[in-house]
């Protein structure tokens, strides 16, 4: 049976997020710095461990007030250290609760910059193996960030967002555009299948783009993300794919 492994950002503070964990086989959790702190790490750990799905790190820019959304320029240094620092935040509640981190995936501006920004996507790829080489890193499919952590030699794990849709050259289209993110459930559903099965999404100018779908986004800050989130595993499932982690 195919598999496909669905991955959804918790630890941000939002409702609900005990109720998506039923539905997704990998969790992005932030570390305190875009959102979250100690009790919201400690909290989503607990409840991963209780549902038996992967843990990932959701690093992202230091700034609550913008949620992370935000882009910020910083050195060489600044980048390499801001998700490094993260890292280790997170691995002190992991080792707290015998739990172990499989993958990270940036968070919000910090994400997209990497996805577009060759020197970030590497700095980012070289901190994210000094801390641990045996992590997965998550980045959108045919971006900066895959490119660069597969040459840095660790694993990826090509990302589709469920969620968003996509401009012609393959990059999610920015917040700020009307249409930026999906709402209605079977239109998700229709999105997601046409990704998973055929490689490929259609633009929002109505071109096709090839993409590479190894785990699927679900925002858990969505207005919609429970339904989202339970309406993609069954609609997967009923189309012959299991809901696994990589």
């Amino acid at each position: 049976m195919l598999s496909i492994d669905v991955n959804c950002d918790l630890g941000e503070g939002m409702p609900g997020e005990d109720l998506l964990m039923s539905h997704v086989s990998s969790v992005n959790i932030a570390c305190g710095y875009h959102a979250g702190d100690a009790l919201t790490m400690e909290q989503t750990i607990r409840m991963a461990l209780q549902h038996n799905v992967a843990i990932g790190a959701h690093p992202g820019f230091d700034d609550k007030q913008n949620f992370g959304r935000a882009e910020i320029w910083l050195t060489d240094k600044g980048y390499y250290d801001l998700v490094f620092t993260q890292l280790e935040i997170l691995q002190q509640q992991l080792l707290k609760q015998g739990a172990s981190m499989q993958h990270v995936k940036p968070h919000g501006a910090l994400y997209n910059m990497s996805a577009g920004n060759e020197r970030i996507a590497a700095i980012i790829a070289a901190a994210v193996k000094d801390f641990d080489d045996r992590l997965i890193l998550y980045g959108l499919s045919n971006s900066h960030s895959v490119k660069a952590a597969e040459k840095a030699g660790l694993r990826t794990a090509a990302e589709v967002f469920a969620d968003r849709t996509y401009t012609a050259d393959g990059s999610l289209t920015p917040r700020t555009q009307h249409g930026a993110v999906i709402t209605d459930v079977q239109t998700m559903q229709r999105h997601v299948l046409q990704m998973v099965l055929q490689q490929a999404v259609t633009t929002t100018d109505g071109s096709l783009v090839p993409v590479k779908a190894q785990t699927i986004c679900v925002h858990g800050d969505g207005d919609h993300a429970v339904a989202f989130a339970q309406a993609i595993n069954s609609y997967l499932q009923q189309n012959g794919l299991a809901i696994r982690c990589l």
